[in-house]
């Protein structure tokens, strides 16, 4: 484990993977660097690439400055990308994808390349007004300290399989985990609680691509097209066969083919 200290003086933990170019992996809700999953993507992308895998703020072995920005979190990027060398690609997966595509507006020069799998956003104003109960309704369960009942909430509002969570619940030794970090789930709403900035990424220079799973409800896919369509000379892709949760091996000629 390195670690490294962000703008406000969050302490920010990471691992290194890999040799090839610099590529910062920005994980989703609830995720962190030593999550299976997670683990397992970023020892993939390392075949190609220099994977700078860290725990986003609030999770693993990062600190947690109060209150929470997203601008913090873009920070966190930064210096994530000073630790690569001052230049990088990312790669953001789910709530991860919003921060990277944020990240690109702002730091500009840094961010050489953009990769977005899932970005969360609401696709239209009714599925943003069913989005908003949904992030009161796992305030008030976090409020009460009701972790588990929040995170089992939190994943069937975003539509994952009832049968996939009583299999995290009963059978992942990483689910107490996953429930400690559940309070996270708030930074994650204020994320994701909007419209894609079609508007505001019209202007965007940086290259990007952007990644949906085949699988996936319509509304994802409907979210990506609507970024695709508005950032200049995007690349979207529709992987087949794949969900919220893709393969590394099939995403990752995609990534050395864009990015390298």
């Amino acid at each position: 484990m390195k670690t490294t200290k962000s703008k406000d003086g969050t302490i920010l933990a990471y691992d290194i993977f890999g040799d090839g170019p610099p590529l910062i992996f920005i994980t989703g809700a609830t995720c962190f660097r030593s999550f299976e999953p997670v683990l397992y993507d970023a020892t993939v992308f390392a075949e190609q690439f220099t994977v700078y895998n860290y725990d986003r703020r609030g999770r693993g072995d990062s600190g947690d400055t109060l209150p929470y920005s997203i601008d913090r979190e873009i920070e966190d990027i930064e210096a994530m990308i000073d630790v690569a060398g001052g230049q990088a690609n990312l790669y953001g997966h789910s709530s991860g994808a919003i921060l990277a595509l944020e990240a690109a507006m702002q730091l500009d020069k840094k961010v050489n390349k953009l990769v977005l799998y899932d970005p969360p956003y609401a696709d239209n104003e009714a599925n943003l007004a069913e989005f908003q109960e949904l992030s009161q309704e796992l305030r008030k369960l976090l409020d009460n300290e009701k972790n588990d009942k929040a995170l089992r909430r939190f994943l069937e509002g975003i539509g994952t399989p009832g049968e996939v969570i009583d299999y995290m619940f009963r059978q992942s030794p990483q689910w107490t985990t996953m429930t400690a970090l559940a309070p996270t789930l708030v930074y994650d709403t204020i994320i994701a609680g909007d419209l894609p900035p079609v508007s505001k990424v019209a202007i965007l220079t940086t290259p990007t691509q952007i990644m949906v799973g085949e699988k996936n409800p319509g509304s994802i896919q409907e979210v990506g097209k609507q970024l695709s369509n508005a950032i200049p000379d995007a690349v979207y892709i529709q992987l087949e066969e794949q969900d919220h949760m893709p393969d590394p091996k099939v995403l990752l000629p995609f990534l050395t083919s864009f990015l390298k």
